[in-house]
């Protein structure tokens, strides 16, 4: 067992491989894996790794060797209070998994499509930012997925949260929590007013008899038995609004480039949705853009189940290989572990690079083709495929994701010509939740 770190660039005197990390993330990332192979240090505390089976030990052993990435301002007890807090998000996956299955998330089939349209409909003739419209779209998902009726107001906390959260995920350092930058009190404010909020609506719920069948998430997590506290209701909806918020946003924007960019594609998932059902609203019909998204303010949702679209699942697949939101997974040490034939220590950091996994040639035939067709056949072992994780920590909604995913692909393909004249360009962001950046389209309805 070799118990020195594992090697790499030495970067400058004073601020090691920040700035030269910063340049340009990926390629400082393919460089170094050229050179010191698929484990190499950043610093003294942090490991990148590109082994796929290393990555899924890591992966699998999260909750006993490792604890998931600390948050802004995560102190020196933070590593004990995340081991702390394992025991109950695990009882509470328990509780919501059955309800985020494929078959009962299917219930929400109907009402995806038509936020998604009701979305969509509001940027008729003008040429839009596509990621804050997908994250439009996503809050407004998640939202009633987890409060249904008292969704109101939610998407917009989550929209706060996802820019107040962006500076501390472009940033490789911060300030402490005690220094009053802008950032810092910026994100103190929206979380502090986002877990109020959530926190009066666990009350107000908790205080009314219980519905059966329950409605949402909030409905299943309190009627768990034994009873969940308060706190730890609130904190599990935190975690699935914040996860079903951005990653089903940043794929939905990589998604609409490659339509742009491949209007045959794009011409073959219509075909395999068939034609809508009604016709295309007015812009003048469309809602207000403070309006919540409804059911009534858009066309009938008809878009085939999602058995029925395998092109749109397939095309799915491929862009979550070719550009996985979680393009980086941190896991951080809980006790003295080992990472392959290095030893790591408590509060070392483990950066699994799904990006590099998904496009090794080791691993993938041709790996930075986009070939959808290439899911009829695959197979990925442990470990090489990982838009959702694995273990333990496995993405609780992915079945709700892939759903989502795959419904608003085929109905955006099957109502509108995406036009992006910026498309090729808009290159991914390797920063936050992967997406293209700056990517512009305009959605006009099919003829």
């Amino acid at each position: 067992m070799n118990t020195a770190r594992p090697p790499g660039p030495r970067g400058h005197w004073l601020l090691g491989n920040v700035v030269e990390y910063d340049k340009d993330r990926i390629a400082f990332l393919r460089r170094h894996h050229r050179e010191y192979g698929d484990v190499f240090s950043f610093d003294d505390r942090t490991v990148f790794t590109i082994d796929p089976q290393l990555t899924h030990q890591v992966l699998t052993a999260t909750n006993h060797d490792y604890v998931t990435e600390l948050g802004p301002f995560a102190g020196s007890s933070a590593l004990h209070a995340a081991g702390e807090m394992i025991s109950p998000w695990m009882r509470a996956r328990r509780v919501v998994r059955p309800a985020l299955a494929d078959a009962a998330a299917s219930g929400m089939d109907a009402r995806i499509v038509a936020i998604l349209d009701a979305v969509l409909d509001r940027t008729a003739g003008r040429d839009v930012d596509v990621l804050p419209v997908m994250l439009d779209f996503a809050g407004h998902a998640v939202a009633e997925l987890c409060l249904g009726e008292d969704a109101a107001g939610i998407p917009e906390l989550l929209a706060a949260n996802h820019a107040a959260l962006l500076p501390f995920e472009d940033a490789d350092y911060q300030l402490p929590a005690w220094v009053p930058s802008p950032r810092n009190r910026r994100f103190v404010r929206v979380h502090r007013r986002t877990m109020e909020t959530l926190t009066r609506l666990v009350a107000a719920r908790r205080a009314e008899p219980a519905r059966r069948p329950p409605r949402d998430l909030l409905d299943v997590l309190l009627g768990a038995h034994p009873a969940m506290t308060d706190k730890s209701v609130t904190t599990t909806l935190w975690s699935i609004l914040v996860g079903g918020h951005g990653i089903p946003a940043a794929a939905l924007t990589s998604i609409v480039r490659e339509l742009a960019i491949r209007p045959r594609l794009a011409a073959d998932l219509a075909d395999e949705a068939g034609p809508p059902a009604g016709a295309a609203p007015s812009a003048g019909a469309a809602p207000s853009a403070g309006a919540a998204p409804s059911a009534e303010a858009a066309p009938p949702a008809e878009a085939a189940p999602h058995g029925r679209l395998p092109l749109a699942e397939a095309v799915v697949k491929e862009i979550l290989r070719l550009s996985p939101p979680a393009w980086m997974m941190t896991r951080v040490a809980r006790t003295a572990v080992t990472l392959g034939e290095w030893r790591l220590r408590p509060g070392d950091e483990v950066l699994c690079t799904a990006f590099l996994i998904h496009r090794d040639p080791r691993w993938w035939s041709q790996p930075d083709e986009f070939d959808p067709a290439r899911w009829e056949t695959a197979r990925p072992a442990p470990g090489t495929y990982l838009p959702f994780g694995a273990g333990s920590r496995y993405c609780l909604g992915a079945a709700v994701a892939m759903r989502q995913l795959t419904l608003a692909t085929s109905r955006i393909a099957q109502r509108f010509h995406v036009h992006a004249p910026n498309a090729v360009a808009a290159e991914p962001e390797f920063c936050g939740r992967l997406a293209p950046a700056g990517l512009r389209a305009e959605f006009r309805f099919g003829e």
